[in-house]
């Protein structure tokens, strides 16, 4: 087989395990590969560039199932990419939410920091604030 590459190979180019191509076989990402006659897989150079999309999208925070739409979507090039605008607009909403969280807590751990810098651990304001927990829970529900 011409450009077939093993999967001990494939793992070293795209920088992603061999245990984690496979996964992406079974739930459908990467389509079954060619086998060897002693049954090894063999894999084309698209194969590649198929890990190489699905892990530009888990490095920018894309759950495997908008990795698998965008994937069908990329299958299908003359399909309409409003379904990609969506995913991609929907995951940034999400992420957008999830900054706005972290920088609350960032906040709110900043403020305990700077009201508590040496003492006796009896007296710390950090370890107080982390027992009243009911101000944030309240907040961001318990968890």
């Amino acid at each position: 087989m011409k450009n077939a590459y093993r999967i001990g190979e494939v793992a070293t180019r795209t920088g992603c395990s061999p245990e984690s191509i496979r996964h992406y076989e079974k739930l459908g990402l990467l389509p079954a590969p060619k086998r060897s006659e002693q049954g090894y897989r063999h894999y084309d150079q698209a194969a590649l560039e198929r890990i190489g999309f699905i892990r530009h999208g888990r490095s920018l925070g894309l759950d495997l199932h908008s990795i698998q739409e965008l994937l069908a979507l990329s299958d299908h090039p003359d399909t309409d990419c409003g379904a990609a605008d969506d995913i991609a607009t929907r995951h940034l909403q999400h992420l957008e939410a999830r900054i706005a969280k972290l920088q609350a807590l960032a906040a709110e751990l900043r403020q305990v920091v700077q009201q508590c810098r040496g003492g006796k651990a009896a007296d710390c304001q950090i370890i107080q604030t982390l027992y009243d927990h009911t101000h944030t829970c309240s907040e961001r529900g318990c968890g």
